[in-house]
């Protein structure tokens, strides 16, 4: 049920006809609603990976409980959390790579492998229950008690197949208040949605068909064609993802819930540290809290190699969180090594505010070399295997690099550009349609350009989101 659909335009109209109009004055009924809701939007996938939610968010409940209780076997129960949602994900994510991949390093031939299906938002809702164990463990979160709180956290629909991923201490509390509904926070919703249908239906799916069309056939196009391919992607992936963020985020809101941030115009990064604090925000935040800061404090004694160290193996389990797959992991290993000249000169943390009117030679500058990098690592990304992406660096690192690239079409160029326009007007706000500092004739104006360009525009076709996959 993807929510650019016309079934998911129909169930979510009446799930909030109910929620508000005839269960609005009972949190309740409210709190069973919703939980339904996000059942059954997860169901229409596939009915037999409800089965696992359930339970999963059964087991995690229930050793939430054992270890809030602080007793002598406090760490057995973490260790048993730990255990069962790492594993759990583990094995329909990562078995069948594990198993190849031992068998290529000793030359053997293997039929062990199965034939798993990845569940939806397994990766999403699996580091939902990891940080919920670790944040009871730490202190930092009392154990859940209210059963319809704690499942309808982990099944929050919204946010459910591609994140954002919210932590308990966001969440749990808005779960067990009163929520009200009003006309501003609905409209700032309906503008964010607008939002994330134009970048997702015009801006991604006009784009997939290039990208997938170069590199499908990189061998046979010039090194040029093919660099402008990463370049498309990294717009394809941006409008795509903050594009399903953007809805994912207003839909929330509709329903009261304030969720987390996922992106801050990581387009205008200035440099790779910047563009990841941008990008995928509770995932970053997730992995720098639970992975990356213990890290520093196991490697502390070693100074900026320590740090180096800890920066390189975060990004490595960035890049396997993306995919069972070599091409991810080099990935994230490559994301690391960008940061060894930041971590040198320390400027890792340092951030600068952007030029409000237009931005400066250096600022100009550092945005194109931070997406040259971007780019660049997105080859390993979109190739199905290391040889391919080789391949396609090879290409790119040859003459015909210095050739004129096909598939240049204004139409796209038009519509990255509108994007950049949007993120840069509005980069000091919130999301890139919160537009009600301007006046109404011209607010009006905009949002009938936007719904135009996604009637005339708009690719209604390809409803899957690009993150669904992980």
């Amino acid at each position: 049920m993807q929510f650019t659909s016309l079934v998911f335009i129909l169930f979510f109209s009446v799930f909030f006809a109910i929620y508000w109009w005839i269960l609005g004055k009972n949190l309740k009924a409210q709190n069973i609603f919703l939980l339904l809701g996000s059942y059954l939007f997860y169901a229409y996938w596939d009915w037999r990976f409800l089965i696992l939610l359930m339970g999963s968010s059964t087991v995690v409940y229930f050793l939430g409980l054992k270890i809030s209780d602080n007793g002598p076997s406090k760490n057995i129960w973490v260790n048993m959390g730990l255990l069962f949602s790492v594993g759990t994900l583990l094995y329909f994510k990562y078995f069948n790579f594990f198993i190849e991949s031992f068998a290529d390093l000793f030359g053997i031939k293997s039929d062990l492998t199965l034939k798993i299906i990845l569940p939806l938002g397994i990766s999403f809702y699996t580091f939902r229950m990891i940080s919920y164990i670790l944040d009871i463990k730490n202190n930092k979160l009392k154990a859940e008690t209210d059963v319809l709180a704690f499942f309808n956290y982990i099944a929050f629909f919204p946010s459910m197949t591609s994140g954002p991923i919210d932590k308990g201490g966001l969440l749990l509390p808005q779960l067990k208040k009163e929520r009200v509904f009003t006309l501003e926070s609905g409209t700032d919703a309906a503008r964010q949605i607008l939002l994330g249908a134009f970048k997702k239906l015009v801006v991604s799916n006009n784009i997939s068909p290039i990208t997938q069309d170069i590199f499908q056939n990189y061998e046979h196009l010039s090194g040029s064609t093919v660099a402008f391919g990463a370049i498309l992607f990294l717009f394809q992936m941006y409008a795509d993802f903050s594009g399903y963020s953007d809805m994912a985020i207003g839909i929330a809101k509709l329903l009261g819930f304030k969720t987390t941030k996922n992106f801050a115009f990581p387009l205008f990064a200035q440099n790779i540290a910047d563009y990841w604090r941008k990008w995928h925000i509770s995932l970053t935040s997730w992995l720098t809290e639970y992975v990356f800061t213990p890290l520093v404090i196991a490697f502390r004694d070693y100074d900026k190699k320590g740090l180096m160290l800890a920066v390189f193996l975060n990004f490595v389990i960035v890049g396997f969180w993306h995919g069972a797959s070599w091409t991810f992991i080099v990935y994230g290993a490559l994301q690391g090594l960008y940061y060894v000249p930041l971590v040198v000169n320390n400027q890792i943390n340092k951030k600068k505010k952007l030029s409000k009117t237009i931005p400066t030679v250096k600022e100009l500058g550092n945005i194109l070399y931070t997406m040259m990098l971007v780019c660049f690592a997105l080859v390993l990304f979109v190739a199905p295997s290391l040889k391919d992406a080789f391949g396609m660096y090879g290409k790119i690192f040859s003459l015909s690099l210095f050739s004129i690239p096909q598939f240049i079409k204004v139409k796209i160029l038009g519509l990255i550009g509108i994007i950049i326009l949007i993120d840069w007007i509005n980069k000091e706000q919130e999301h890139g349609l919160e537009i009600s500092r301007f006046q109404p004739v011209t607010r009006r104006l905009f949002y009938t350009f936007l719904i135009f360009m996604i009637m005339y525009y708009g690719v209604f076709g390809n409803g899957s989101f690009i993150y669904e996959q992980f």
